[in-house]
């Protein structure tokens, strides 16, 4: 449990980052807990619009995806394709969906932006196609610098991430034994695209929901 002397300090760090991250035309909100966070998803969608989004554990941790299955939104849900066809039809659905969620890897107190990805499907919706992108992001995903971020990005989320996959599906990335990246040119990695997003253009079309939690990976 986060003490307050923690708490404070993070409230002050997500609202310099907000600050930043509205000078580069991105929607910033902040949200004390991650039902805060659910509630403000749900008040920016509406059930005539469609809905998808990328792989995240902070987006399940929220419970924003079995809220909007369970209340009738129309949604793009790959997870729920039953062949390998069905769910690349519904990965490349997703980009012409109205709003798309997911969360971030990194994110900088200046504003920036980093994501990391295998196959990019992610990055993807993010750079272009959905008419809204709604960011979710933990307070333990902020660092200092554009550098701190992609370390992160690379030595935090994406060996974590790769741990989580692996149950899945076949991998033999070797993070999955040193616990940090080793730049590896397997078709199996996860770090095959970095994504570092400087401002959100159209203006407000990216929308970032800082939350005082830790959340995701």
């Amino acid at each position: 449990m986060m003490d307050d002397n923690i708490k404070k300090r993070n409230t002050e760090l997500i609202k310099e980052t907000i600050k930043n991250l509205q000078k580069r035309n991105f929607e910033a909100f902040y949200c004390e807990t991650k039902t805060d966070a659910l509630n403000e998803v749900v008040k920016m969608i509406t059930k005539e619009q469609t809905v998808s989004w990328g792989g995240s554990i902070t987006l399940d941790e929220i419970g924003i995806k079995e809220y909007l299955e369970n209340n009738s939104y129309k949604t793009i849900n790959r997870d729920s394709a039953k062949t390998k066809e069905e769910k690349e039809k519904a990965v490349i659905e997703s980009l012409g969906c109205d709003v798309f969620l997911m969360s971030a890897n990194a994110l900088c107190s200046d504003g920036h932006i980093v994501n990391i990805d295998g196959k990019g499907n992610r990055l993807a919706a993010l750079c272009f196609g959905p008419k809204k992108v709604i960011m979710v992001i933990g307070v333990n995903k902020i660092v200092k610098t554009l550098d701190d971020a992609i370390t992160r990005a690379r030595n935090v989320a994406a060996p974590i991430n790769a741990q989580r996959i692996s149950k899945l599906q076949d991998m033999k990335t070797p993070c999955l034994n040193t616990g940090s990246c080793c730049h590896c040119k397997l078709e199996s990695s996860i770090c095959s695209q970095i994504l570092v997003t400087r401002l959100s253009r159209p203006k407000y079309r990216i929308c970032t929901i800082i939350v005082n939690e830790d959340l995701g990976y």
